[in-house]
Formats: structure tokens, sequence, C-alpha cells
């Protein structure tokens, strides 16, 4: 080799060395960058890569009636999930699921074909169709457990218990109105993936328990069930609209039953019309009808202005006020506050109530829970609506008297009710008794909770008396006779007010409200009937369906019958009213 060519091979590695080492130095210099000032951004890109960050909710607390029988439950369950950057064909793989599920195709090609990591295919699949699309094995498919509400027993309580939205949320009725306790505590955890997209460890972040809080309710399932019953068959008989119903312990305020038909199943709510999910026992107000006279009398008697023997003419059926005459379904002539009452008299009633006074009607009809919100653990209650005396009018302060130019819940009507068959004493109701972990450990618990007196125990129990005639021949409300047992009610027909603000021909509200007075009064019953067809009155509709769920009440409990009743005797020499 010539000195020439050694001086050009020479050159030539020089040159080449050269190359290769700024080559050299550029790459160490970009790493030293890369790890010195750019490393924790390259450090969460690539966690991108093999890391998926999921967030769950731990199980929603069961819900349990006070014999602890389960309500509302929550039960695991499978969601199907895609990753569409591993999904390799979007279009075959939608046709798949497609035909596995029954979803639209085009909506699937559009999720597994999008730029998003992750999507959901189907949440809270069934276990048959989870295991269809495990059995396909499609790559960048995935399976995550959530949990799901389920409800045991179907339609029993739906619209007091409500339900829950696809992330658990409580969203009607005690579901929605104690979602905070119940819903289960939000975890976060990383799924790793390998190259594949195979999920090979979760790094979770959360506590050992996250389940949420358990509720104990004053609901008593069997109770629920017999009202229900009789309440479907009274609406089925007569054609009605819809009916309503409930049980209340009237020492306590506890709500044993509360009924609503039409039936929904929560399980299922898309089948059926959201008009039926919500709690129309709370948040519907209509007008009474003669079920007020009873609070009317509480007024007139304990004011002193009458006493049940005071006596006053009821103009034989028609009685003119103004511009307006008021009417009775039958025409009688001189009767005492306590046959007023028991036939229902809606002169009658004008006319003790106009001795009274409007300002004392109307603190008594106030302090009977009328016109204000009764408190109780439900989303939606309405306060009714009740106008201050001072804005009566002559003829305002007569039908309010017997029930119309007010209106009221059925919350409100039986609360009044249950304080006079407490002696006067008017408690607040409430469903939740109690709040627990999911160790059975006790949160909170709620009880009996005194709201005022509203009438001294003498007067509720001249009122419990003449209740009780109500029931007895001649009465409207003899259709609730029990044999071996007195009962205290009440009936009611009230003409609706249609849309255009007057009252509609033939269609009315039906209602019966009562208790038995026997050794200690457990329960206070009312059923109210919307728009019944075939009759409209109280004494027809609704007392029979007091009756069977009365009589079935004394049996599951047990309440004996008292061996002596009271009579309330009539004496004509007491002052005459006309």
């Amino acid at each position: 080799m010539t000195p020439v060519e050694r001086k050009y091979i020479r050159l030539r590695i020089i040159i080449i060395g050269s190359i290769f080492s700024l080559f050299f130095t550029a790459i160490f210099a970009k790493a030293v960058y890369l790890q010195l000032f750019r490393g924790p951004w390259l450090s969460q890109k690539a966690a991108t890569q093999y890391k998926v960050s999921c967030r769950s909710y731990g199980k929603r607390g069961t819900i349990y009636d006070t014999n602890l029988k389960e309500l509302a439950i929550s039960t695991d369950v499978t969601s199907i999930t895609a990753h569409p950057p591993k999904i390799k064909n979007a279009q075959a793989t939608a046709k798949l699921l497609s035909r596995v599920l029954k979803i639209n195709c085009k909506s699937l090609v559009r999720k597994l074909a999008s730029n998003k990591k992750f999507v959901w295919i189907k949440r809270k699949a069934t276990p048959k169709e989870a295991e269809a699309v495990r059995n396909l094995k499609i790559a960048g498919i995935d399976f995550l457990t959530e949990h799901k509400r389920f409800y045991p027993n179907k339609m029993l309580a739906a619209q007091m218990l409500g339900f829950t939205d696809i992330d658990d949320r409580g969203l009607e009725g005690i579901e929605f109105y104690y979602d905070e306790y119940l819903q289960g505590v939000a975890s976060k955890y990383t799924v790793l993936k390998d190259a594949l997209g195979r999920s090979f460890d979760a790094e979770k972040t959360t506590g050992l328990n996250y389940s949420g809080n358990n509720l104990i309710l004053t609901i008593d399932s069997v109770i629920e069930y017999i009202t229900e019953k009789a309440l479907e068959e009274a609406v089925t008989e007569f054609s009605a609209k819809s009916g309503m119903a409930i049980v209340m312990a009237p020492e306590t305020g506890a709500i044993l039953a509360l009924a609503h038909y039409p039936f929904f199943n929560p399980n299922a709510i898309n089948d059926f019309n959201q008009k039926i999910w919500r709690n129309r026992i709370i948040t519907d107000p209509f007008e009474p009808g003669s079920t007020m006279k009873i609070f009317a009398a509480a007024a007139a008697i304990e004011s002193g202005s009458s006493s049940p023997n005071s006596i006053f003419y009821c103009e034989n059926g028609a009685y003119k006020i103004g511009k307006h005459v008021i009417h009775d379904s039958h025409k009688h002539g001189w009767l005492s506050l306590q046959q007023i009452v028991k036939y229902s008299s809606n002169i009658g009633t004008i006319k003790f109530s106009a001795i009274t006074g409007p300002k004392f009607l109307y603190k008594t009809l106030r302090d009977f829970g009328f016109g204000t919100k009764t408190g109780i653990d439900c989303p939606g209650e309405t306060a009714g609506s009740m106008a201050s005396y001072k804005r009566w009018t002559e003829i305002d302060a007569g039908t309010i008297a017997f029930g119309q130019g007010i209106s009221v819940s059925s919350i409100q009507l039986i609360t009044a009710t249950s304080a006079i068959a407490n002696k006067g004493v008017l408690m607040k109701p409430y469903i939740v008794q109690a709040i627990t972990a999911q160790n059975g450990r006790l949160i909170k618990s709620f009880g009996p909770r005194r709201v005022r007196r509203v009438i001294s125990e003498k007067t509720a129990q001249t009122l419990a008396e003449i209740m009780k005639t109500v029931i007895t021949k001649g009465g409207t409300g003899v259709n609730a006779a029990l044999e071996g047992h007195s009962v205290c009610g009440k009936t009611g027909t009230a003409q609706k007010i249609g849309e255009n603000g007057t009252y509609a021909d033939g269609k009315y509200v039906s209602s019966f409200v009562g208790f038995l007075p026997d050794n200690i009064s457990k329960a206070v019953i009312l059923v109210v009937i919307n728009e019944p067809e075939k009759q409209h009155y109280g004494s027809m509709v609704a007392a029979p369906a007091f009756k069977k769920i009365a009589s079935k009440i004394i049996d599951y409990m047990n309440i004996c019958p008292k061996t002596k009743t009271g009579r309330l005797i009539v004496s004509l020499k007491d002052q005459v009213r006309g």
C-alpha cells in the first residue's frame, strides 16, 4: 500500500469516526436532556401505554323493613368495556357484539373506531350476555365488576322506595332522600396491562370498607302487602284512575304502610309511565271533602262554642249563602253536632263552624298541620293550600269546614287524624328509624317526635266517640264496621277541580280515614280512591277497603277487642242553634 493510500484510509477513518462521535454525542445529549429535563413527561407518556385508571363505587347500602326483611339490595354484575386502540377491526368486532348484545351496530362501530382509550360497550350486562362475549375472545374487549340495584319484592312499596340510575345514584323516593348515606364511597384504581392489552395487576386506592350504609324503615312488609292488595281491589272494582292508602302508628308517627296503585316495578322503570313513579301520598294535594268535618268539629268543641249535643237546623237539605246554595245529600231538619258528623251534613257543619268563627277554625286547622309540611323524610312534600282566615268570605269559611276550598296531602290527613287517636297530640311522621354501617354499628337513629298538643285529651276522646257513631246504623261509614271491634272513622267525597278551574262533572275523590280505639290505638288507616266510576261516595268506595285492611291488621297485630264500648248520648235539652 502506497503512502498516499494509507493517508486516504486514515482520513476516511477519522471522518467516519467523527461522524459516529457526533452521532453518539447527540444521542447522549438527547438522552441527558430527556432524562433530566423531560423525565416526568416521559414517565407519564409511558404510563398511558400500560396503565388504565378507573373509578368505581362501593356497594350501595341495603334497605330493610322494620323486621329486617330486605327491600332493596345491590348485587355484583359485569359491565363490558373496550379499548379502541387494541381493536384491530372495528367493523367486524361491532357486528359480533351487536349480534350478542342486541345493540345497534353503527353505534358500536363509532365507539370502537374512536380515538378514546376506554369506552363502555354495555353497562351491567346480564350473566348470559357477559359469558357470550367472553366466549368470543376478542382482543381489546374487557370486563369490569360493578353493582346493580335490585328490589327483591318487585312492586312492593315501589313509590316509597324509589330507584337509582345506572351509576347507582338515587333518583326517587327514599333512595334519593337518603342517597348520601346509601351510596358507596368512590374508589380509584389503576389497571396495568401488557403489550397485548391483558390486565396483569391493579393498584387500588381505597379503604378496607367503602360500601354504603344501610337503612332500617318503619315499614312492615306484611302490612304493606295487605294494604296494597286491598287498594288494588278497590281501584279495580270501581274502575278508578288510581288510589292511595297509608297505615300509621298514631303514638309514634311511624309509617307502617304506604301504598299506591297503579304499581310499578323499580327493577324495570322504563316499562312504566313516569307519572306513576312519584310518591303521590307526599307530593299531590287534593280537596279532602267531608273528612275535614271531624277537624271542624274539633275546633267547635275545643273553643267551647258547641258540644256534641248542640243542635242545629239543617234547612231540609238546601241552604243559601249569598248567591250560593249549599246542599246535603239527604234532607235533614234538626241535628246535633254529633249527628251532623254521623250523617255528614254540609249545612250543619257550616252552621256550627259559623259559631266557632273563622279565626279559631283557621288556628285549629293549622295546629292539625294543614297548610304546612309535615316534615316526613321523603322528597317533594307539598304543603297543600289553605288561605288565611283574613281572606275568607262567608262561603269560604263554610266550604273549608266541609273540605272544599282547601287542599291537603294524604300524609297531612292521616297525621292530623292520628293526633285525635293519640289523645290530641300531633306526632311527626317518619319512615326511616335507623341508619347502620355494614358491620351493624348504629350511625343514626330516629324515633317518635312530638310536634305539639293540638286539642285537649277530653276533646280528642269526645271526637273519637263521635267518630264511632259514623260507623253505626244510619252513619255514612257503616261499610267500615268490623265485627267485635269499635271503629272510629269518617267518610269523604269531594268533587275534583277540572282543567278550566271549575268543578268537573263526574270526577270525585272518595276517601275514608279511621282507627280502632280499643285499648291503645295501634294503627290509623287512610284510603283515597281517585276518580272512581261505578260509585263515587267514600262510604261505598273507600270504606270497604278500610275494612279489609283493618280486619287483616287486627289478626296480624293481635289486637284484642274491648269488651265494653262507650256510648255518646245525645240530649235535645242542650241549647238549640239555628
